[in-house]
């Protein structure tokens, strides 16, 4: 299952000092570590890959959470050293395939989750809800950090946390992804979000340490709810 907190974007780290970063990721008791894998297919970027992660690893025991924003992820998933516990989320805009990936990531000992577009319909999870642990919300259009959040986004959140109540699916957390500053994050956690991932603008900001802004983030958190 996947914890509730912070995820940090691995992808807003000071990668001429990814160590010192990854030391206050862990003094701020930060949950995962979510690496965005992106294919220059799905989204017009690249970023990230399977040796970054396999490296970094190796030197912490941060939880590793995995998002394929990859074509045919099918395809894709050996490339990575996978472990049970890992989590890994899959579009379900880049695979006819859907049901057998999320499988095939089961069987590994995955925390399995969907991530969905903000134009994306919640009842396109119809037919893997009794294998998904989680679903990714996309609060910006994927590919690139720093943007601002999409308007309807709350409202999406709160449409799928009705829609997995009302089919059996209240035990699947809702992530979310994309300009969660703390003042958003209270907002998404109200409308049903558990775990968020925070880039730029909520825990790698250019005016304040790693280990304060997740101490704020968190206490946001507690006190809104």
């Amino acid at each position: 299952m996947l914890k509730d907190g912070l995820s940090a974007s691995m992808m807003c780290v000071n990668f001429m000092d990814t160590k010192t970063d990854i030391e206050k990721l862990e003094r701020a008791q930060i949950e995962y570590m979510h690496f965005d894998i992106m294919d220059g297919e799905f989204v017009s970027n690249y970023a990230l890959g399977p040796c970054m992660i396999n490296s970094i690893r190796k030197g912490t025991n941060i939880g590793v959470d995995i998002h394929l924003m990859v074509e045919h992820p099918e395809r894709k998933i050996e490339y990575f050293d996978l472990r049970e516990g890992d989590v890994v989320s899959v579009h379900v805009e880049t695979t006819p395939h859907l049901r057998k990936v999320l499988q095939d990531l089961k069987a590994r000992g995955v925390t399995v989750g969907v991530a969905i577009n903000p134009s994306t319909l919640e009842e396109k999870l119809k037919y893997v809800l009794d294998i998904l642990d989680f679903v990714l919300i996309m609060t910006v259009n994927p590919g690139f950090a720093g943007q601002k959040m999409v308007s309807i986004s709350l409202e999406k959140i709160r449409d799928v946390r009705k829609y997995l109540d009302g089919h059996n699916g209240s035990h699947i957390k809702i992530q979310v992804d994309g300009n969660v500053s703390v003042e958003n994050a209270i907002k998404m956690k109200q409308a049903g979000a558990d775990n968020f991932v925070c880039g730029t603008a909520g825990l790698f900001k250019k005016d304040m340490d790693i280990v304060t802004a997740a101490s704020i983030m968190r206490n946001a958190l507690q006190e809104c709810c």
